[in-house]
């Protein structure tokens, strides 16, 4: 005899477990299905080198998740959540022993891109306090919902047509073109193009400007913190608010298919042959997942159209247990939660054009974090926990790779390589290994190129609903798209529960519009 719920979400993702409590509070009887021995996703903290060095075993800063109006609306600290802020949100040290920083304040920052080039950080603070006065209207466009409607007439509202359409601009623009009119140091060009490289655009793709330009912004007014203790006390909190009102969560539940019966959802099928039963089934997977999951129930034009979604670039994950923090040679650095490691401008660029090529760049860029720096939970006293990403080639020789991301690091921070007391290595292979949502290694749920950075995962005015009635799609793969912060999985959970209660009032089967169904 199978179990029956109200609702039923597969995947513990951050957007996973925002969409379980969505239905939840809401009074539904929910079970949340996770393939993995432990909820979180990408959201995790593990002793992934030496006993007592607690890494973030995929993601680790949130800014995002600070900012995001979904957990905002949650007990979170309630239930064991507090954030560390770093002294420094952000470095991005230069050749020379030279760094630009992003600080909390606006005055600071500039002083920082000024140093550079006289006139830089002027410019920096003549683009970013307007945005951020009106932060809230900006959070509501970039953190709603889809289509983002109630967010950009706030922002009309507050920046007039004019600063409306130049913020429609630099939708379109890159972050070449945008650190071209901005800045003249090659090092501040390159503090906005560390920002941009969060994503897999290139920066002289369209689009980069305002991932780069968002990203920063978000320092100013959130900080760019974690969680005391790890990534893997967010997921704590979740799930435990989630538990709090009266949900269900099984780990080790592989999700084998999506039930069908009369032309609608009726519940999942596990591996092992358990059969679960539920009006509503929202997944928190990628395009590929939904295909393998629910493709034979599917239109097959709205099945090739999640075919055709396209994938990040491949990511090395680095992690090292260290005997004492890094020895930067720019002071600035050496308080910094997040560091972009790369060089000047050129470099980077350089760097790019070669993965692009398909070689793996001498002198990569780096994504990387010292977190032990602000939270010493994670590391013995005097001990130290670091990381790193980098994106690279698919045919990339790990050993070279991983021999380069140090040399890297070693040259802004000459006897890094000495403190390294052990290492781990996730290749992309294994990375989506550990979780099937990072689909070849890339991060971000999919490819943040123009085409796919409004419309994801289909060109349609509701994106989180599938043509199968009952069905919903919540993950990275939806608009906003990737980062901490559950939106896509509460608008998906909401989606849900407005066609439940239009349902009822009408007391007809649902008819929604194809425009609404992506297909």
């Amino acid at each position: 005899m199978s179990q029956r719920f109200d609702a039923i979400v597969v995947g513990s993702g951050p957007n996973g477990l925002a969409a379980a409590i969505a239905f939840a509070t809401a009074g539904r009887q929910t079970l949340l299905l996770e393939a993995r021995p432990q909820l979180g996703g990408a959201v995790a903290t593990a002793e992934l080198t030496l006993p007592g060095f607690h890494h973030d075993v995929f993601s680790s800063v949130y800014p995002a998740a600070a900012a995001s109006p979904v957990f905002a609306r949650m007990p979170l600290a309630d239930h064991g959540l507090r954030w560390v802020q770093p002294a420094v949100p952000m470095a991005h040290p230069l050749p020379g022993g030279r760094a630009a920083v992003l600080a909390r304040e606006v005055a600071t920052t500039a002083a920082s891109l000024d140093a550079l080039a006289p006139g830089d950080g002027a410019a920096w603070r003549e683009l970013a306090e307007p945005y951020l006065a009106r932060f809230g209207a900006l959070r509501a466009t970039m953190l709603g919902g889809f289509p983002p409607l109630a967010g950009g007439a706030r922002l009309l509202a507050g920046l007039g047509v004019g600063g409306t359409l130049e913020f429609t601009r630099l939708l379109l623009a890159s972050a070449e073109a945008l650190g071209g009119e901005l800045f003249k140091s090659e090092g501040a060009k390159a503090w906005l193009f560390g920002a941009a490289l969060h994503g897999d655009v290139p920066v002289g793709g369209a689009g980069s400007a305002i991932s780069g330009l968002y990203l920063n912004l978000l320092g100013h007014a959130v900080g760019w913190p974690s969680p005391e203790g790890g990534a893997g006390r967010l997921t704590d909190a979740l799930a435990g608010h989630f538990r709090a009102l009266g949900g269900v969560a099984r780990v080790d539940a592989r999700v084998a298919r999506v039930e069908v019966s009369g032309g609608r959802v009726s519940g999942v099928a596990l591996g092992d042959g358990e059969t679960v039963t539920a009006p509503t089934v929202l997944l928190d997977v990628t395009p590929r997942q939904l295909i393998e999951l629910a493709g034979a129930a599917l239109p097959q034009r709205y099945v090739r159209r999640l075919a055709r979604y396209r994938y990040g670039q491949p990511t090395l994950k680095l992690d090292w247990a260290l005997d004492g923090p890094i020895p930067w040679e720019a002071q600035e650095v050496r308080g910094a939660g997040t560091v972009h490691v790369g060089g000047d401008a050129a470099e980077i660029r350089a760097a790019l054009l070669e993965v692009e090529a398909g070689r793996l760049p001498a002198r990569p860029f780096l994504l990387a974090g010292q977190q032990s720096l602000a939270d010493p939970t994670r590391a013995p006293e005097g001990k130290h926990t670091a990381w790193a990403y980098t994106h690279l080639p698919a045919s990339a020789d790990m050993e070279a790779a991983v021999d380069a991301a140090e040399a890297q690091v070693e040259r802004f921070a000459p006897g890094f390589r000495d403190l390294i007391a052990a290492r781990h290595v996730l290749a992309p292979r294994q990375l989506e290994e550990r979780n099937a949502n990072l689909v070849g290694g890339d991060v971000g749920g999919g490819s943040y190129a123009l085409d796919q950075l409004v419309f994801r995962p289909v060109p349609s005015l509701s994106p989180y609903r599938t043509p199968l009635r009952g069905l919903y799609l919540g993950s990275a793969s939806t608009f906003p798209g990737g980062a901490v912060h559950g939106v896509p999985g509460d608008a998906a959970a909401r989606a849900a529960l407005h066609d439940e209660t239009l349902q009822r009032v009408t007391r007809l089967p649902l008819a929604l519009p194809k425009a609404l169904l992506g297909g």
